[in-house]
């Protein structure tokens, strides 16, 4: 199909969907649900991580209610980001805790891995493994960096005396079966085939089950006080992971662009801003249990999701939604959209209502389009170039040009 942009927008997005894509008569601000923002004491919160992507979104979420927060990691991608000339993404007043997860190792092994000369830039006196974590207490930890069961179990019952609330990000990577549309928190999730395995594997097969594993090692160490999340695919600002981006990013380009499959077909993601302003009102209202944190609602399809975008970017491209064996025979892969049929149909229909009813809420996707592609035109150009797949752009006019001649 091919309409001009808001022809697009008014064909694609259903009546139900407009306000939770932003798309009202008063525009983004348009029947936006902001929750009720109850006063709470202020809380102790440490983050295990903190200056990736959903961290720095914490980082924000934490200091604008109010509370007293620490940073516990190796420094390493703050070094990256000061190396490249960035901003630190860590506010000055913000205590920062410098060690490595591994009980085993100093920050230094994390940061000079691969290093030819790391022996003679190792500190003698870099903290070993958690050691920096001792003798102090907060209230609430949230992990945002735990791939594998012993480092979690490591630092959770270190921290399990000293916190009454130990938040584990993990995902909704960990069920087994994806292709049940409406799958809740019940479903049956993965286990690593070999528990002391500390390897994603070539094709990531360890994550799920090492992200399920490491839910059952925080519940261990501090029973009844847990919670575990389960994201979907996180998009937003500071996404560097070449998924999302890609979507407002080429709206905005215009033109004619390539969308696999049919309007219809389901899609769920979750902005940054709105895991991390749940994952503190997790803590603030002492939520426990496992909860799947993908989105939005109502059920978003991929016409509503390029709506937004075209809404929030201002992009009026020609939409072709095209045979995905047509384009995988061609090979163009699309970041984020999964078939939803067979074995994938229900990863992008997961439900998240045991959330909405503990106060996750979304906002629209013409905000996130906008702030996201904002975020993209503030970093250098080679930066910008790293964060949309190259090939994509290289591939698209001749699959379009192919896939007019099929279709005569």
């Amino acid at each position: 199909m091919t309409s001009t942009r808001r022809e697009f927008i008014r064909e694609s997005v259903s009546t139900g969907a407009l306000c939770s894509l932003g798309l009202g008569s008063s525009g983004l601000a348009a029947c936006v649900t902001v929750p009720k923002q109850v006063p709470v004491e202020p809380q102790r919160i440490l983050i295990l991580g903190g200056t990736g992507f959903l961290g720095p979104a914490l980082i924000d979420a934490v200091l604008a209610r109010g509370h007293q927060l620490t940073l516990f990691n190796s420094g390493t991608t703050e070094a990256r980001r000061a190396a490249a000339g960035r901003d630190s993404v860590v506010p000055a007043d913000v205590e920062v805790l410098i060690g490595n997860r591994d009980p085993r190792l100093t920050a230094d092994d994390r940061r000079l891995r691969g290093d030819p000369d790391a022996e003679s830039k190792r500190d003698p006196n870099s903290p070993l493994g958690l050691s920096s974590l001792e003798g102090r207490s907060w209230d609430a930890v949230i992990d945002t960096s735990g791939y594998f069961p012993r480092m979690v179990r490591a630092s959770a019952e270190l921290l399990s005396d000293h916190v009454e609330q130990y938040v584990f990000i993990s995902s909704i990577s960990a069920y087994t079966d994806n292709s049940t549309p409406g799958m809740d928190e019940t479903a049956a999730v993965h286990t690593l085939a070999d528990p002391e395995t500390e390897e994603f594997g070539a094709n990531f097969e360890n994550y799920g089950g090492g992200k399920a594993d490491c839910e059952l090692a925080a519940e261990a160490a501090v029973p009844g006080r847990a919670t575990n999340i389960r994201p979907g695919f996180i998009v937003g600002p500071r996404d560097s992971s070449r998924r999302y981006c890609y979507w407002p990013w080429r709206v905005a380009q215009g033109g004619e662009m390539a969308v696999p499959g049919s309007p219809q077909d389901p899609i769920q993601l979750i902005d940054v801003r709105d895991l991390a302003e749940w994952t503190v009102h997790c803590i603030e209202a002492r939520i426990m249990g496992v909860y799947n944190a993908t989105g939005p609602v109502p059920e978003m399809n991929m016409g509503e999701m390029i709506a937004g975008c075209m809404e929030g970017t201002g992009g009026d491209p020609e939409v072709s939604f095209i045979d995905p064996a047509f384009l995988a025979d061609q090979g163009m892969g699309v970041p984020i959209w999964i078939s939803p049929e067979g074995p994938t149909a229900g990863f992008h229909r997961v439900s998240v209502e045991r959330a909405v009813r503990a106060g996750l809420r979304f906002r629209p996707q013409a905000a996130t389009a906008r702030d996201t592609l904002a975020w993209m035109q503030s970093l250098p150009e080679e930066a910008q170039a790293r964060l949309v797949p190259a090939e994509l752009i290289l591939k698209e006019a001749e699959v379009l040009e192919l896939w007019k001649t099929r279709e005569g």
